[in-house]
């Protein structure tokens, strides 16, 4: 290696510092997979002696030492390890494996957390291209996928234990907040056609091409800005979310409220836009809390109607909406109502949009009472869930020419949740303590 350096300083008469610390680089790993290599082989193997138990308490025989080849941080190096086997599961033993947490798999926890960071943030295909440019890893990109999708797993079966806790009223808020808010959305991630089987779409063919994946965040309010506007607790957001039913989600999102000290906050605020699904969830798991409807959100219902009735961006069109906007921001819900059921659109169809936008300020009115929600200080607009769907969602699932099966899309979502409510570093050792 040393001497590749000077010879290409010989030839281009300087060196190449790129060439050379990467050079360095690898020379160092080998140099460090070949000390750790002796340090995992010091026990000798393992050896428990002749005999020792299997997981189900039954008496396991020692057969012979099997090496293990494992790809690590470092490079890849041989196991040396103890085989027992159990006459009565018919399975082998092998103890070392489970202490070094590389039980049915030939890749390091090292390595494993780092295919599971660029797993979750990023396409497969892409986070191998990194392991290998940033950490000189290389491994296949079928090899990230499972590796990402086995860590999602852990993190739902790690925090499905936390959601029971946090339901049997044995937790203990982390602590009191004077104001902590639900933000609940939903939105479409492209499924292969299995999974979307029997299911109706909304495009010409009918025919289902995504399913929802209902994501939630809990965030909390301390103070408000110099212009007495609410302002967001850094460091203070957690997300939830999966591909499941509204009542299975309304448990999930539930508990993590109550993780994050539901019931020693001084205010709960219920963040949504218009959906029927969310409010049920409201009411049912965090009744009496402040419900509001994303502001932005019921401004697009006015823009549509707007623009249906009388074109777009039209002089009419915008006059209209700025009157009605004025309306939503002093909460003069009513007003709107009126005016919209005062429209006499031509087109049957046009008609029946005027309908339901009617219907969903009427439903919502009590939800969209701005000026006062303002006058507490409180948030309006739901930005935070918004910016989480993207995230979460649209940047990692709904890249061009994806398609997931439920169970895939779960286990992303799960590791992205962890990672995105700054909690990747608790889940990891907490796993590595249990």
């Amino acid at each position: 290696m040393v001497r590749g350096v000077f010879q290409d300083m010989e030839r281009l008469g300087h060196m190449d510092l790129e060439a050379s610390e990467m050079a360095i680089r690898a020379s160092s790993h080998q140099i460090g997979g070949s000390l750790l290599e002796k340090l995992l082989n010091a026990d000798g193997g393992g050896y428990r002696g002749a005999r020792t138990q299997c997981r189900m308490g039954h008496r396991a025989e020692f057969i012979e030492y099997r090496d293990k080849q494992l790809l690590t941080a470092l490079s890849a190096v041989a196991v040396k390890r103890a085989y027992y086997h159990c006459e009565q599961c018919q399975a082998g033993v092998i103890p070392k494996d489970h202490n070094l947490d590389i039980v049915d798999t030939s890749f390091s926890p090292g390595v494993r957390r780092m295919m599971g960071q660029v797993g979750g943030k990023e396409p497969f295909e892409e986070g191998r291209r990194d392991l290998e440019d940033l950490a000189g890893v290389w491994v296949k990109t079928k090899a990230v996928e499972r590796v990402s999708q086995a860590i999602g797993k852990q993190i739902e079966t790690v925090f499905q234990a936390e959601r029971e806790l946090a339901l049997s009223g044995k937790v203990v808020p982390l602590k009191a907040v004077p104001k902590l808010y639900i933000a609940i959305d939903g939105t479409g991630v492209p499924m292969v056609a299995r999974e979307t089987e029997g299911r109706k779409g909304k495009d010409q063919t009918g025919k289902a091409k995504t399913r929802e994946v209902k994501l939630g965040c809990v965030f909390t309010q301390t103070e408000l800005d110099d212009h007495q506007r609410p302002v967001r607790d850094e460091h203070g957001t957690t997300y939830v979310g999966a591909i499941e039913s509204a009542e299975a989600f309304g448990t999930r999102i539930y508990a993590e409220a109550i993780r994050r000290g539901m019931t020693r906050a001084a205010q709960v605020i219920v963040l949504g836009d218009g959906a029927r699904w969310i409010w049920g969830i409201a009411e049912e798991h965090f009744y009496g809390a402040i419900q509001i409807v994303d502001l932005y959100h019921a401004r697009e219902h006015v823009a549509l109607i707007a623009n249906l009735v009388y074109g777009t961006a039209t002089i009419k069109s915008k006059e209209w909406m700025a009157a009605r906007r004025e309306q939503l921001d002093a909460g003069d819900v009513e007003a709107v109502i009126a005016c919209v059921r005062r429209l006499r659109p031509s087109h049957a169809k046009v008609q029946e949009e005027v309908r339901t936008a009617a219907d969903y300020f009427y439903r919502n009115a009590q939800r969209m009472r701005y000026a006062e929600f303002r006058k507490q200080g409180l948030f309006v607009g739901s930005g935070v869930m918004e910016a989480g769907c993207k995230t979460i969602c649209g940047q990692r699932l709904k890249r061009s020419g994806m398609h997931w099966t439920v169970k895939g899309a779960n286990a992303i979502i799960a590791l992205r949740c962890c990672q995105l409510s700054s909690r990747w570093e608790e889940f990891w050792e907490a796993r590595a303590l249990g």
